[in-house]
């Protein structure tokens, strides 16, 4: 049945449109197949040969159906373009920071520019200008991909040149490193220090053989001459006991080093016959102390030779230092023999001196007992040189205190905290950290009023405490410290000049106005390592005339 609203004369003519569209179409797609056909092969046969050309004409067939939509090749190109304009700005801003921090300036300004430049002339090669122009209705992919290769490496070097300046902009990151450069640099200016104190300690501790060769001498002649040296079954002199006389104690056993003390002291006296030198060594240097106080007679002074041996009260059960001394860890502390463990505490390096280990340097608190019938006396360190006469400290008024010292403090530096561990309640309850230190080398000790402030007792009291060394390090200036804190005495400074052991810059004016010139430190004036511009002020009271000293090759 025919539908009303379709007459069947319409349905012909339809079907005469249609077919006449379809035609169209054809010839429409046709024309463009032949066109297209003919320029690329034209094109293609000019710069490759007509081969080449059938083989692009097809492929440019299939791009130029697929551009009536949108050739896929498109946003690949747009990507690679972009990242070139990216990193050729990125490095044209580089350039511009660059000139404007003036760094390496020119070097610099000169490699971005020069990377910058490298994309710009990229982009215009007749090449793969033609991929961008407006004109172009596909992209051919050969041409893309040789683009995409350049401009990656020409990516990869920007970012490299960027990377390795990178520093010369960052300044978090120069921070950074520079911290980094400070704290390789402390670790080995630590390092060196610690192999130095260690290298200084060792030199400190070593005996020159021109000693060594002094003291077998000096023995070997006590041997051969026993009856001429000895002073057994002898009476005492009367004046070693003399309290009107200036009485010295000097404690040591360093035979040169103990006759300089003596020689400089009656060299610069003004009645050297008043003055008594209670010397006392061990066991094992006292034949050679014996001769070489006997070689000279020191214009007419009195000396006293005794070892500490002689000393019977001196013993583990009254002195408490030498029961400490017996211990296994003390031990282990001084003769520890590995370079990293015996630096692990640079700060107290000194405190390793073996010179702590003998109680020769610990007689300093026993001197009323061993000197009953004294009232004053003066102790004298081995490595000081007296420079003028000293009867004056026997002049001094010393208002009740036991103890005639030079303070070294100056600022914040040789204050108590400085010397004990004020984080122990003991030591924080009893003194003031910012209480003035002074120094030991030259004492004038009242022995009458050390006995009724009773300051051998105190010293046992907190040497007792410090069985653990957890109050103060090695040493006796820190218990010297504790046992005369309210009980010492500030002399003027020109009694006593001490750092010449250690300390080059001090000046000679201060030295020759000195009473007392002390060489506290490692560069002993008898050592290879002593300080040149300082020795002469020792050795000058070498006996070099000595027939014994001669033999040794003991040099000025």
């Amino acid at each position: 049945m025919v539908n009303p609203r379709f007459p069947r004369s319409r349905i012909p003519a339809f079907k005469l449109f249609t077919s006449a569209i379809s035609i169209s179409l054809c010839i429409f797609f046709l024309l463009s197949f032949l066109f297209t056909t003919h320029s690329y092969s034209s094109h293609q046969h000019h710069h490759a040969g007509s081969d080449g050309g059938v083989a692009h004409g097809f492929e440019s067939i299939r791009r130029s159906i697929l551009a009536l939509k949108t050739d896929p090749l498109k946003p690949r190109l747009d990507q690679i373009r972009k990242q070139a304009d990216d990193h050729r700005s990125l490095a044209l801003v580089y350039s511009s920071y660059a000139r404007k921090l003036k760094l390496e300036s020119s070097k610099l300004v000169r490699i971005f520019a020069e990377l910058s430049r490298n994309f710009s002339d990229l982009m215009n090669k007749p090449r793969y200008r033609t991929l961008f122009s407006s004109d172009a209705s596909s992209v051919d992919e050969s041409v893309l991909r040789q683009l995409e290769k350049e401009v990656k490496e020409r990516i990869k070097t920007t970012r490299q040149v960027i990377g390795e300046a990178k520093e010369s902009f960052d300044n978090q990151l120069k921070i950074q490193k520079l911290k980094d450069t400070i704290f390789a640099v402390n670790e080995q200016l630590t390092k060196a220090k610690k192999q130095g104190a260690f290298s200084s300690l060792i030199a400190a501790k070593s005996i020159p053989k021109s000693l060594h060769c002094l003291s077998m001498r000096l023995m070997e002649e006590r041997i051969a001459h026993p009856d001429k040296y000895s002073t057994e079954g002898k009476p005492t002199p009367p004046e070693v006991e003399d309290p009107n006389l200036y009485h010295y104690a000097l404690f040591s056993d360093n035979v040169v080093a103990a006759s300089v003390v003596v020689n400089s002291a009656t060299k610069n006296a003004k009645e050297p016959w008043k003055h008594v030198f209670h010397v006392v060594t061990d066991k094992m240097n006292l034949g050679a102390m014996q001769v070489m106080f006997k070689l000279k007679d020191y214009k007419g002074a009195h000396i006293e030779v005794k070892a500490v041996e002689d000393y019977k009260f001196l013993n583990s059960s009254y002195v408490p230092v030498l029961r400490q001394l017996e211990s296994a860890n003390l031990q282990r502390f001084y003769f520890e023999n590995k370079l990293e463990n015996a630096t692990k505490d640079t700060t107290n390096m000194k405190f390793r001196n073996p010179k702590y280990l003998s109680i020769l340097n610990h007689l300093r608190f026993y001197l009323p007992e061993m000197y009953p019938k004294l009232h004053k006396i003066l102790f004298l360190d081995d490595d000081i040189v007296v420079q003028k006469d000293l009867t004056g400290l026997w002049k001094i008024d010393m208002d009740g205190k036991v103890n005639g010292a030079v303070e070294t403090c100056f600022g914040s530096f040789h204050r108590y905290a400085q010397y004990m561990n004020f984080s122990h309640p003991l030591i924080k309850a009893k003194f003031n950290p910012k209480a003035c230190a002074w120094a030991y080398g030259m004492n004038f000790f009242d022995l009458d009023a050390w006995r009724r402030e009773k300051c051998t007792e105190e010293y046992h009291y907190w040497q007792n405490l410090n069985e653990n060394r957890t109050l103060w390090k090695l040493g006796t200036l820190p218990p010297g410290l504790i046992t005369y804190y309210s009980t010492t005495k500030p002399l003027d400074k020109s009694w006593h000049v001490l750092g010449l052991g250690y300390n080059p810059s001090i000046s000679m004016d201060e030295i020759n106005n000195a009473a007392v010139v002390h060489f506290n430190g490692n560069m002993k004036p008898w050592l290879d390592i002593a300080m040149t511009q300082f020795k002469p002020l020792w050795s000058k009271y070498v006996d070099y005339e000595l027939d014994f000293v001669q033999a040794c090759n003991f040099g000025i």
